[in-house]
């Protein structure tokens, strides 16, 4: 079995086709921590998750780092600099010891050409991206650093199996992770679980974090004070 086969912008290909793929791969192993891209560099392959986890990132001119996604094994980074030709927009880093494949853009671009059902794929994706990014820009453009904590707590809660009404986050996130998602300091997201677990909104057992009463925390994100925590305190 080819070891592409589970990359999902590779699924419609024949096994002749993929292995053809494979052949042009250049292959990579990073440790978590490494710089596998930079942001403007001139480096336009297109990767593909083999093994780990890749993050996306960018910073700020204060240095302040800004995530925009986690990827895992299957998903695939790097084609806007092989379709535009231009610097890379963001950079990535190996949040776990991973292994790469890597293709040169010329290839990439000629498989979109010979397989419409890859083009329509890349151009969903890239449509995921823009909503996502209208989605971050409204956050920061309308809320305050301990709004957008939250909010992104919310995003991450899935329904709790065990207890109906209930739910989690888990694993749950370090508060690094969380700045940097929230595109504020750790010490906010401190402050901000903090004052939740006070009043009792959310509790941590192990790795889980628990919310018990999430409409209640979606209230909370948007009666937030941008300025201070006064509607955690008026709890």
């Amino acid at each position: 079995m080819s070891r592409l086969s589970g990359i999902a912008l590779l699924a419609s290909l024949k096994p002749d086709e993929l292995a053809e793929v494979e052949r042009h791969c250049r292959w990579h192993r990073y440790c978590k921590g490494d710089q596998i891209v930079e942001r403007a560099g001139e480096n336009r392959d297109v990767y593909f998750v083999i093994d780990g986890v890749v993050e996306i990132v960018n910073h700020s001119i204060s240095g302040r780092a800004v995530a925009y996604a986690d990827l895992c094994a299957g998903h695939f980074f790097g084609e806007l600099a092989a379709i535009d030709n231009e610097p890379r927009s963001a950079s990535v880093v190996a949040r776990t010891d991973c292994v790469l494949a890597s293709i040169p853009p010329a290839d990439f671009t000629s498989l979109l050409l010979k397989h419409p059902e890859m083009t329509l794929y890349v151009m969903r994706r890239l449509a995921s991206v823009i909503r996502i990014c209208d989605e971050r820009i409204m956050d920061l453009a309308t809320l305050g650093a301990m709004q957008r904590v939250v909010v992104e707590l919310i995003r991450l809660s899935r329904p709790d199996p065990a207890v109906h009404g209930r739910w989690l986050v888990y694993p749950a996130p370090p508060q690094r992770e969380t700045a940097v998602k929230a595109a504020t300091t750790r010490e906010t997201v401190a402050r901000v679980f903090t004052q939740l677990q006070e009043t009792g909104l959310v509790f941590r057992k192990d790795k889980t974090l628990y919310i018990r009463d999430k409409p209640e925390l979606e209230r909370l994100a948007q009666r937030l004070d941008p300025n201070a925590g006064k509607a955690m305190r008026n709890l």
